[in-house]
């Protein structure tokens, strides 16, 4: 899976869980650290909780790819995950509007969500087939 496939599955897992404001940028020729980042807001606690384990169950069942790290608590207004050529950072509403990482790297070039291609084989190519949960 190329690091942009893997950018498009991480929007769509946060659709999947009602996430707003789903944006994917393209920074790899801005950094080093990583290619692309999602961006996805949820109303609360509970709802980034339930985006991130979206994203990490199903890419975990489904491909075998699991985040590198997991930051921020089940407390906290900021989580992300790192799989290395996509970091997926979850806020809440008032923490992505203070910490404005679309204004920070506004250079990025924004990809357009869509849904990804089914994978070839296996549990998840049955659920991409049938638009389940």
């Amino acid at each position: 899976m190329t690091s942009k496939q893997l950018a498009q599955w991480c929007a769509w897992l946060a659709d999947n869980r009602k996430a707003e404001g789903i944006v994917i940028l393209d920074v790899a020729e801005l950094s080093s650290v990583t290619d692309y980042f999602v961006i996805a807001t949820g109303s609360s606690e509970p709802h980034l909780r339930a985006i991130r384990d979206e994203i990490t169950d199903k890419l975990r069942d489904d491909f075998g790819i699991r985040p590198r790290a997991v930051d921020g608590s089940n407390q906290t207004d900021w989580q992300g995950l790192d799989f290395f050529d996509v970091i997926v950072h979850l806020m809440k509403p008032d923490a992505r509007e203070r910490f404005d990482l679309e204004g920070l790297w506004r250079d990025g070039k924004r990809v357009k969500p869509r849904k990804p291609a089914a994978p070839k084989s296996g549990k998840g190519a049955k659920e991409a087939e049938s638009g389940a949960d």
